[in-house]
């Protein structure tokens, strides 16, 4: 005898159709509208230069660099995948806690369940149909476990992403470090640049002037043609380089800005400070390069790489050994026949799979072969940061060479301008010399700027292969102000003890 499907089941079926359906169809790709993406890139530029502090005085060095550490995007995207990591870790640690799963349901058929029995013998009906299961009855149930295996794996799991932590953090401090040497190499140049392009463009307006002058002459016949000619060389020998000066001029302040982050159209102007004097190139080279083993965060950041790779192994061997699990839970079922409609399960299960045993001779192997490649990286890498200490030393020596003799060409040529100045008469050919002198004092200063940031880049790269950090273990405040002194006195600290050191 069959009974009429329940209500209840009748409405779970009707409604559970439209999903399937649904299923059944294809999804089309949809591609952005021109609205959604001109919406998108006007809240990226928001977003870009959101919640900046404003530029209300010149800007010196350590505020750029504050202010390029502060807003410069690719340190925020290392600081967000540190703190990405760090969340990863949190929710890796709950994987060591034994399940507690809670459960409900409810079931419901349209006709009884039950059975009958025969003899084994005689193969006959010993009972009549029974049934020991209403048709509609809900049960829950409270279970919990633990798994060996499964905590082993999830503390092995744990500690690296701990070490992955750790990874993403000298991540973040290799990009302090790249902030600063970038800085370093723009603020310089755009000083200078402040400081010569208005007379730059007044001497550019000069030259051009007697450029014409000159030509009006030769056509007057006023001075020899030949002598006429090589003055006009020479002024358009001076407007080339003059001009190729100033396009550098201009990137240099472009790339500050860039480095800051400073939305386009405000202003900036860099304080007229003094010119940092710089020290005396190391000679204690094995100071500087234990040193450097000690600091890079490549190097760290190898060595915490080897540690997640020997984990791997170590969880490969845990699964190996034998399984315990422990199991114990609190059922219920509303089924009126059942005896208890309450009761508590427990059971201990042991189990191991002694053919997976083959493979801990190949995972010790495996494992052997992972740490030598891991060390031999890691050399391979500690050497490659020892040359650059070495190239560092030198090209800052080199730099300093370049330096004191642009700063000995630029006082001859301020020598030869006063000269030329003092000698100059009413006739064209002194006005061009004048000219001339100028042009040649003006590219000498800009030489002579050229070579000190140089210089203070070539010092940059020797403090960046070192792998020292800019910013103390603890900052008060993330304003930039504080930042920027924070990093005045860290420089200066390392400048004083390691560098003199070095010496």
């Amino acid at each position: 005898m069959t009974r009429r499907i329940s209500p209840f089941a009748l409405r779970i079926t009707v409604a559970s159709l439209p999903l399937l359906l649904a299923a059944c169809g294809s999804v089309a790709p949809k591609a952005f509208t021109s609205e959604e993406v001109r919406s998108r890139a006007a809240q990226d530029v928001v977003a870009m230069y959101k919640d900046q502090e404003p530029v209300t005085a010149p800007i010196d060095f350590h505020e750029a660099a504050a202010r390029a550490l502060k807003y410069n995007l690719d340190y925020r995207l290392k600081v967000m995948e540190t703190a990405l990591s760090r969340s990863l870790y949190d929710a890796s640690t709950y994987e060591m806690l034994p399940r507690l799963v809670a459960g409900a349901g409810y079931s419901s058929r349209n006709n009884d369940s039950g059975g009958t029995s025969i003899g084994i013998e005689d193969r006959q009906v010993s009972l009549r149909p029974s049934t020991s299961q209403e048709r509609d009855h809900s049960m829950a149930n409270l279970s919990f476990s633990w798994n060996a295996l499964d905590f082993g794996v999830s503390y092995l799991r744990a500690q690296q992403k701990a070490d992955q932590v750790l990874m993403a953090d000298e991540r973040r401090r290799k990009v302090i470090q790249n902030v600063l040497q970038d800085v370093r190499n723009s603020y310089w140049r755009a000083l200078g640049a402040q400081k010569l392009l208005g007379r730059v463009d007044g001497l550019l307006e000069r030259v051009n002037k007697a450029l014409e002058r000159s030509v009006e002459v030769e056509k007057q016949g006023l001075m020899p043609q030949a002598q006429i000619l090589g003055y006009q060389r020479a002024l358009l020998d001076a407007v080339n380089t003059l001009t190729l000066r100033r396009q550098d001029l201009e990137l240099a302040r472009a790339e500050l800005r860039a480095l800051m982050s400073l939305e386009p159209g405000v202003n900036f102007t860099l304080a007229e400070q003094a010119e940092v004097q710089l020290p005396l190139p190391p000679v204690n080279m094995e100071a500087l390069e234990r040193l450097a083993l000690e600091k890079r965060p490549e190097i760290m950041e190898e060595w915490y790489r080897k540690r997640v790779t020997e984990n791997d192994i170590k969880a490969a061997k845990i699964l190996l050994w034998p399984n315990v699990s422990f199991d114990a839970g609190w059922q219920y079922d509303s089924n009126k026949y059942n005896y208890n409609s309450n009761w508590v399960d427990t059971g201990v299960r042991v189990s191991w799979n002694l053919l997976k045993l083959a493979q801990y001779p190949a995972l010790g192997r495996a494992q052997q072969a992972q740490n030598e490649t891991d060390d031999m990286r890691r050399l391979a890498l500690s050497m490659a940061v020892l040359t650059q200490v070495r190239v560092g030393v030198q090209r800052y020596g080199l730099s300093l060479q370049e330096l004191k003799f642009a700063e000995t060409s630029l006082q001859v040529d301020q020598r030869l301008l006063k000269y030329a100045q003092s000698a100059a008469k009413s006739h064209f050919d002194s006005e061009l010399e004048v000219i001339r002198t100028e042009a040649r004092a003006l590219l000498g200063e800009y030489q002579r700027y050229a070579a000190y940031s140089n210089a203070q880049a070539a010092w940059g790269r020797l403090y960046n292969s070192v792998g020292l950090d800019i910013l103390p273990d603890t900052v008060q405040a993330h304003d930039v102000k504080t930042l920027a002194q924070a990093m005045k006195s860290t420089t200066t600290q390392w400048q004083q003890t390691v560098f003199q050191v070095a010496k």
